[in-house]
């Protein structure tokens, strides 16, 4: 375990039904396995319907609440495009945003009340120039099972953190039924490949 005092601030975001809860307990678990304090809060607005789903994961020597507050996130890992606009307040002025390009329409969108708004990538990019873009649905595709999505983005969001791969590897191994746990190995690893090109 690293030896400052360091409090680590990871916000996950997306829409209900990407996998974030599961990303955040086994980032969680990840940091508890390293010997770091961690806290954790969920928020889950109708998240079996696709609303807002945010998770916020803070790690340290010691950390006294479990909530990230506005400036604070040094990670924005966001599974869908107008998620990480709604959360960029959280993002600290160093921080880092690791995006899954992709639009899941919200029902106002749907029914003609709103419209997607244009260009949301470019204005990502215009306030966080180097943030990740991967088209995360097309590599778990390619990979046979488009439910690794989220272990992919968990190995690209790894690259960012200084915790060992092999704790997440185990963490994992842990976490999964054993049919399960070869192909999430591999899309770790690949999303730790794709943060590294």
């Amino acid at each position: 375990m690293s030896e400052n005092n360091r409090v680590y601030n990871v916000l996950i975001v997306g829409v209900g039904g990407q996998g974030i809860i599961l990303a955040s307990d086994v980032l969680g678990r990840v940091a508890a396995a390293y010997g770091y304090d961690v806290k954790k809060n969920e928020i889950h607005g109708m998240a079996q319907r696709g609303g807002s789903v945010s998770s916020h994961i803070r790690f340290g020597k010691s950390v006294s609440s479990p909530i990230i507050t506005l400036g604070e996130a040094d990670v924005l890992l966001s599974f869908e495009q107008i998620e990480t606009i709604r959360y960029f307040p959280f993002l600290s002025e160093k921080g880092k945003v690791i995006l899954n390009d992709q639009k899941i329409l919200p029902p106002a969108v749907f029914t003609g009340k709103q419209d997607y708004p244009p260009d949301v990538v470019q204005k990502i990019k215009e306030k966080v120039p180097d943030a990740v873009v991967v088209d995360g649905i097309s590599v778990a595709q390619k990979m046979g099972n488009p439910r690794v999505l989220n272990v992919i983005f968990l190995g690209i969001l790894s690259k960012y953190l200084d915790i060992p791969a092999d704790v997440y590897e185990k963490v994992l191994k842990e976490s999964l039924k054993p049919k399960l746990v070869d192909v999430n190995l591999k899309a770790f690893h690949e999303g730790r490949s794709l943060a590294a090109a």
